[in-house]
């Protein structure tokens, strides 16, 4: 009687979400993206710097593969790549806001020091 809730139908919408743009460089990037617009790697790469170069590159592509990023190549020497947010990725702006003002509430909450419960 008892439903694994992880794959309940309330819970299927999140998980996919988490899925996509979990972990902790995704929304990063997808917040540097929308908000900064389009970069290119070197760009990225310096706007997270504890980040490493194939964990960088592993990221756009699993972001891109997922509709969320696009990577424009301009065949010029040397090569140049950009990437920029896609329409559908756009969607995630007000999640990824709604994140970001969470943490900042929450860091807030942790700092006044609220009581156990």
């Amino acid at each position: 009687m008892s439903e694994d809730f992880s794959k309940s139908f309330l819970t299927e919408g999140i998980m996919v979400t988490l899925q996509l743009i979990g972990g902790k460089w995704k929304p990063i990037i997808l917040y540097i993206l929308l908000n900064e617009g389009t970069k290119r790697f070197g760009e990225l790469r310096r706007m997270l710097p504890s980040i490493t170069q194939g964990m960088l590159t592993s990221q756009l592509r699993e972001l891109e593969q997922d509709g969320l990023i696009i990577r424009q190549v301009y065949q010029e020497i040397p090569p140049k790549v950009e990437y920029f947010v896609s329409e559908h990725g756009q969607t995630l702006s007000k999640v990824l806001g709604d994140m970001c003002e969470w943490g900042f509430h929450h860091m807030e909450y942790k700092k006044i020091g609220t009581p156990n419960r």
